[in-house]
């Protein structure tokens, strides 16, 4: 009996003993292969750095005016017999709009044009009698004057007559009409607008440091939220002369053609005046970027084999925004790789695998004011 529960015992101890060696067998196993594996290369997102000149930039906020628009008025007070126009609608220079009345004024030119042809026939016959002394130098000389009078009347009650029918002074198109046939009209009061859409001036301003940089011929590209995709170019034709006292700002003026008629007087717009290119500095994307108490950094890719790297800090000087990328004084040069994206987890001198490779552009120093 003694001897068989000698014999169970040595059996549990011995099975105990190699269960224990071998669990510390493949622990020690596992913590040598752990020590030797080599992690796999995180991936990221770069951009290569390149030195391509780019024109500085200098943005703004602006509105659109046009270059020709009045209010339609009648010179001289009279009613309202005919309206030739229909709202909205485009007219050429010179057409007639509205008719006031003026049968009293035409009335009068009948008269007059009567009182003329006789007063013409009256010079005719004194010409050809002082040459005989049937009358006299003076009696001619009434009769000439009788005549410039009479062609004087007729010449300003047609420009009456001319005053009481309104037209278009230019090719464009017409506002709402504000007027009905029968109404009475007093001297400047107001028909519909007119508005010339072929050119269209926009109207923006820069602060003071700039009055340096600007000339006039500058080229500004133009862009709206109502056409999202689309740049209107434009030129500046005027600069003021004097600086807001309130914004310490200068006003510029551009020009644009507008032959489809897509932009319209009153609409506000983003401008970018493009100066001419300066000393080239690179930019990385905004995303590249990293701020912290120590400065802006970024994580640069160093030692490239393929598409796998290893990661670098590296604290930079940054400048200007330049719409979403930024400029960097200091630290970075053409031909570097960094990480725009996942760089928040990458330690320094860790594997990183190059998922996609953009290139991002040198720009000339300044960038865009912001």
């Amino acid at each position: 009996m003694i001897r068989r529960l000698i014999v169970v015992t040595a059996l549990l101890l011995l099975a105990f003993g190699g269960l224990f060696l071998w669990k510390q067998t493949r622990e020690s196993l596992a913590a040598s292969a752990t020590a030797t594996a080599t992690p796999a290369p995180m991936p990221v997102a770069t951009a290569v750095v390149e030195a391509d000149p780019e024109p500085v930039r200098l943005l703004s906020v602006g509105s659109l005016e046009a270059v020709r628009q009045v209010t339609l008025a009648p010179e001289i007070a009279g009613r309202v017999v005919r309206i030739a126009f229909t709202p909205g609608a485009s007219v050429r220079e010179g057409d007639p709009l509205v008719q006031l009345f003026d049968a009293p004024e035409r009335a009068d030119l009948v008269s007059l044009q009567a009182k003329a042809k006789f007063a013409q026939s009256q010079l005719g016959r004194s010409e050809s009698l002082v040459p005989t002394g049937a009358q006299t130098r003076v009696t001619l000389d009434q009769r000439k004057s009788e005549f410039e009078q009479a062609s004087a009347d007729i010449q300003r009650i047609q420009a009456l007559i001319a005053q009481k029918a309104v037209r278009a002074p230019f090719a464009g198109e017409l506002g709402l009409r504000r007027i009905n046939v029968g109404q009475y009209l007093n001297a400047g009061d107001p028909i519909a607008t007119l508005t010339d859409l072929s050119e269209i001036h926009v109207n923006f301003a820069l602060p003071q440091q700039t009055l340096s940089k600007l000339r006039l011929g500058q080229t500004v590209e133009v862009k709206t939220d109502v056409f999202p995709d689309k740049i209107f170019t434009a030129r500046v034709t005027a600069i003021e002369p004097q600086i807001g006292n309130d914004t310490r700002n200068v006003t510029l003026q551009a020009t644009l053609a507008n032959p489809d008629r897509l932009l319209r007087p009153g609409m506000y717009v983003q401008t970018e005046l493009v100066l001419s290119s300066e000393p080239q500095l690179p930019t990385v994307p905004d995303t590249a970027v990293l701020t912290s108490a120590a400065g802006p950094s970024v994580v640069l890719v160093r030692d490239i084999q393929g598409n796998v790297g290893t990661a670098e800090h590296r604290q930079v000087q940054t400048g200007r925004q330049v719409g979403e990328r930024i400029t960097i004084v200091e630290g970075l040069a053409a031909g570097d790789v960094v990480i725009t994206s996942g760089q928040l987890r990458i330690m320094p001198g860790a594997k990183v695998l190059m998922r996609n490779q953009k290139t991002v552009r040198a720009t000339s120093r300044g960038g865009s004011l912001q």
